[in-house]
């Protein structure tokens, strides 16, 4: 219902943009208003596929540079600035579209860590702040792509995408407790 209610509003603040104007969008600017509207959801239609594509070939040397660019980009829609919600919401898209996915976080909060007396690589449970304003932003329904947490860092914690996290918890579950039988077993066989 939050995401029926969140795109209603966000497209009604794109037709009072079109209606103040009396014109069609065209361009970049179409593009800009289409990509806001297709980056806010977990599972954009086909019809995205311009605007996409459009937005996520914005590449500069240095990533803060590229989210500058994208950021301007779809500042060019006339309602991303009518609202301090739109504002929010172009930033938070600027900064966590495309970088938010459970396969991103999985490759990139990789971190060292010790434990004991090794050392171990583990993929941290806390999701950067970027993708929390954009996951949480009030207009952004990512339905089933959402990214979840499994398990413990230090024990093959990851992130999957919220359509799958039952099924995985199950099976992180399962082979855990596979592996605490097994060491029991290699336990008791070594007299411990």
């Amino acid at each position: 219902m939050k995401r029926i209610v969140s795109l209603i509003m966000m497209a009604g603040l794109f037709v009072t943009s079109v209606k103040a104007d009396d014109d069609i969008l065209t361009g970049d600017t179409r593009l800009s208003c289409e990509a806001i509207m297709c980056l806010s959801t977990g599972s954009a239609p086909d019809e995205c596929e311009p605007s996409l594509r459009r937005y996520f070939d914005i590449r500069e040397k240095k990533l803060s540079d590229t989210i500058k660019e994208r950021r301007n980009f779809l500042k060019k829609c006339p309602a991303s600035n009518q609202t301090p919600e739109m504002q929010g919401l172009v930033d938070a898209l600027a900064s966590g579209a495309g970088r938010c996915d459970a396969l991103y976080l999985n490759r990139t909060t990789k971190k060292t860590i010790h434990r004991d007396e090794e050392i171990i690589t583990i993929i941290d449970n806390n999701m950067p702040i970027y993708c929390s304003d954009y996951t949480n932003n009030q207009y952004v329904n990512l339905g089933d792509e959402i990214p979840k947490y499994v398990g413990d860092p230090e024990n093959g914690g990851h992130w999957v995408n919220s359509s799958d996290y039952e099924k995985v918890l199950t099976e992180y579950n399962a082979r855990l407790a596979k592996q605490k039988a097994d060491q029991a077993e290699m336990d008791a066989y070594n007299g411990r």
